[in-house]
């Protein structure tokens, strides 16, 4: 066990020196190109409630990549994030409103059967979809694909497609739209959950554990490590995050709603991953450069709206970022094999 607990940092080293090292350089330089291009072109961009809103939105696309990274660092992926945060939204108001009709008066527990509610039921997708992968050895790209449908039927049937509101006042005011020292309460939930990501991939024996499955498998099976139960692990905390960014946009927005998250978080998240440096063939990735992604991708996204580009037209910027990054980590793979 010892032996890939002592490879599985190394190869986590390496793959931050090597493989991703072009990307991080490359994507403080993209950032600034963005920021000194939009400014210059359009001065409602670094309009203080502009700012506002990216540190917002990047918040929530953050703490979602962030789950969707380690799962993919282990070796795998989950589409089905898009979908938990929608149906941890819809359970969190539903709930929040069931509970103020049966305890009136008692915000904190209102507030509290909520947010337990929420986070429940990304907990309950989450062990799913890592008992199907980890136990039932079926593809996560199949298990995900099909709890993905699964979820989102469910949010759609509790909600018949109406928004759900009802919620403590203090929730929404006091919380989801509140600021502190200026900022919006979702960025320091954001920090705290990249923080916490942070300790656990270079302080933990899960995140070392974590590496060493998704680096080579075999090895780590042959050191002793506990596959199932660690794959479990990063599929929970994959949903769990999830669930936590559809409460946080809940509380936003004010309402329960089945069509948050969708197709474009699950896309963006895994983007936000890939173009961080997080290697498709898992055992290399940092939360904290997944974490500047997608602050990246928010920023892109909030260019092309202030530029009037075309909806329809944005996914295909994605998409070129997106296979331009892949393409990237194949041939610095192809580079090393050949030294």
């Amino acid at each position: 066990m010892s032996t890939v607990l002592a490879a599985a940092q190394p190869r986590a080293s390496i793959g931050l020196g090597r493989s991703i090292a072009g990307r991080i350089g490359l994507l403080p330089a993209l950032l600034l190109a963005v920021v000194a291009g939009m400014s210059a072109i359009d001065p409602q961009f670094y309009g203080l409630i502009n700012i506002l809103n990216i540190l917002r939105n990047g918040s929530f696309l953050a703490i979602v990549a962030c789950g969707q990274a380690l799962v993919i660092i282990a070796g795998g992926f989950d589409l089905s994030v898009g979908a938990v945060v929608a149906l941890a939204s819809v359970v969190t108001a539903k709930t929040m409103a069931a509970a103020a009709i049966a305890f009136p008066g008692n915000t904190t527990l209102v507030i509290a059967s909520g947010v337990a509610s929420g986070l429940g039921c990304g907990l309950v997708v989450g062990l799913i979809n890592g008992f199907c992968v980890a136990k039932l050895k079926v593809s996560g790209f199949v298990v995900t694909l099909g709890t993905m449908s699964a979820t989102s039927g469910v949010g759609l049937m509790i909600t018949s497609g109406i928004p759900v509101y009802g919620m403590p006042e203090v929730f929404v005011k006091g919380f989801g739209r509140a600021q502190v020292f200026g900022l919006p309460t979702a960025v320091y939930v954001a920090l705290a959950v990249m923080v916490v990501m942070m300790f656990a991939q270079r302080r933990t024996l899960f995140g070392r554990y974590v590496y060493a499955i998704g680096g080579n498998v075999d090895a780590a099976i042959v050191s002793g490590v506990s596959i199932r139960r660690h794959i479990v692990g990063t599929y929970a905390v994959s949903s769990v995050l999830a669930a936590l960014t559809g409460i946080l946009l809940t509380a936003q927005v004010g309402s329960g709603q089945a069509s948050f998250g969708g197709d474009r978080m699950m896309l963006q998240s895994i983007a936000a991953a890939v173009i961080g440096g997080v290697s498709l063939r898992g055992g290399i990735g940092r939360v904290e450069i997944v974490a500047i992604s997608a602050l990246f991708l928010t920023i892109l996204g909030n260019a092309l709206n202030l530029l009037h580009i075309d909806s329809r037209l944005q996914p295909v910027f994605l998409g070129v970022i997106m296979v331009a990054a892949v393409a990237m980590d194949e041939l610095s793979r192809r580079r090393k094999s050949r030294v």
